[in-house]
């Protein structure tokens, strides 16, 4: 299980102490002996779902409609001037 412990670190991208793979190892071993035992059942007869309860859009339409005016949008932004937002820089 050691291998397929190393896989599954690889895929998520995660690093993991000696003492996390040692204490992690036998827990995956339980996940896959439960999910082999899952897939013993027959589910030959059940629809795919993808939602437990039906779902529905709640959504409005989307209909053209009048827009904030560029004074109306800019007057609670924190910073501002000469007709844009102002932001702190993120990128060096």
């Amino acid at each position: 299980m050691e291998m397929d412990l190393s896989r599954v670190v690889k895929l998520a991208r995660i690093e993991l102490t000696p003492e996390e793979e040692h204490r992690l190892a036998p827990q995956l071993v339980e996940v896959v002996k439960y999910i082999d035992k899952l897939n013993e059942l027959d589910v030959s007869e059940v629809e795919p779902t993808a939602h437990a309860t039906p779902l529905s859009n709640v959504m409005r339409e989307d209909e053209p409609r009048e827009s904030l005016s560029q004074e109306e949008a800019l007057r609670n932004a924190p910073k501002a001037g000469k007709g844009l937002f102002h932001v702190p820089k993120i990128v060096e």
